[in-house]
């Protein structure tokens, strides 16, 4: 079964298009419809209904979409492990991570990374951290580095390289009028993540915790926009510690918060020599990494 015919069908399948799926993939609309005629003809069934312009599976389809992702997954463990037999660090390394952490924690070790592996591809994805999750899990990437789940899963390995302290913050004339306790946060206008993220839920928890309002204005997961909404004055937040400077001061709220911040993998899937690599320069970055498993 040929992988790309095969990786058209699971593009096809997902957006219901063949039109779409060659978007996605770069291929013309002929193209797709070829390689899914090939991928019919070999295995002797229909895959789709093509009911006007949208795309269904048939119920061949549906069984081969279930194994689907299966199948690719063993043929890039298969790749990986061939490539691994040189001994050579090489190849394609997948790695997602947050836009902060990309931004803030990242570029010293990319740099080693790229001087020291000039032969690895390094294709890197910025996502929320609750999106990196889920691609670890499902295998379509092999590290992430991210904030960790409040509670974290136990389908994934977990290695702590940052502790990230929480501050409430406010602009310098916000923070000159608001008395500094968690009641009178309730009561300003509050810029915060998205509460089903992983920051978002540890606000959530805290003021819950205290059986008080949020009261969200703005909602936004880029934490240097949330800074420079606060900056002007438009409401308080709850940011990592390394972004303060002159623009907002700390609250002196009489509560700690933190993130856990490292890396995630998948304990069944076997990493690469490149994932193997890039994880040691994360570690030898740190003073004391701590692994939570």
């Amino acid at each position: 079964m040929d992988s790309e015919n095969l990786k058209t069908f699971i593009a096809v399948a997902q957006l219901h298009s063949f039109s779409l799926a060659g978007e996605q993939l770069h291929l013309t609309q002929p193209a797709v419809s070829k390689r899914i005629a090939a991928l019919e003809q070999q295995l002797g069934q229909n895959l789709f209904h093509r009911v006007n312009r949208r795309v269904e599976l048939t119920p061949s389809g549906k069984i081969l979409f279930s194994r689907a992702g299966q199948i690719m997954q063993a043929i890039e463990d298969t790749r990986r492990a061939l490539v691994d037999l040189s001994g050579e660090v090489r190849g394609e390394l997948r790695v997602a991570t947050s836009h902060h952490i990309g931004l803030h924690k990242l570029p010293p070790v990319l740099r080693q990374f790229v001087a020291r592996y000039p032969q690895v591809n390094l294709r890197f994805e910025f996502l929320d951290s609750e999106v990196a999750h889920s691609r670890v899990l499902k295998g379509e990437c092999e590290l992430a580095v991210v904030t960790f789940a409040p509670e974290p899963s136990l389908q994934l390995q977990h290695i702590t390289l940052w502790q990230d302290p929480l501050c409430f913050v406010a602009s310098p004339i916000l923070a000159a009028n608001i008395t500094p306790s968690l009641a009178a946060l309730s009561q300003q206008p509050a810029i915060l993540p998205d509460l089903s993220t992983y920051t978002g839920r540890l606000i959530q928890r805290c003021f819950s915790e205290h059986q008080l309002p949020l009261h969200i204005t703005m909602a936004t997961n880029y934490l240097e926009t949330i800074k420079m909404l606060v900056s002007v004055g438009l409401g308080w937040s709850l940011l990592p510690a390394t972004l303060l400077d002159a623009q907002i001061v700390a609250l002196p709220i009489p509560v700690q918060l933190h993130r856990e911040l490292g890396v995630i993998c998948h304990p069944k899937r076997h990493l690469s020599r490149a994932a193997e690599a890039f994880l040691n320069l994360l570690q030898e970055s740190q003073f004391q990494p701590r692994n939570l498993n």
